[in-house]
């Protein structure tokens, strides 16, 4: 019979990308706000609760891009 599931994944250890790392950190210490980000292929997906931690985010966008050094499109939408 074929290995399992349990046995091919056992071995690797998942961490999540350092640009979710870096924009988590960056929203909580200067916003004090939790917030949820998705990587794509093409886009940083920021998923915020308020519109107004999106609009005072959003001018920050570019500091946040130099910091994840990353050339791939922020977009942030609100919701939970």
């Amino acid at each position: 019979m074929g290995t399992s599931i349990k046995d091919i994944l056992d071995g690797n250890s998942f961490a999540e990308p350092e640009e979710i790392r870096i924009i988590k950190n960056y929203v909580f210490e200067h916003f004090q706000s939790e917030c949820g980000v998705s990587v794509s292929s093409q886009s940083i997906i920021i998923k915020v609760s308020s519109s107004a931690l999106a609009g005072t985010l959003r001018m920050y966008l570019q500091d946040l891009q130099k910091k994840c050094k990353t050339d791939k499109k922020l977009v942030i939408r609100i919701g939970r």
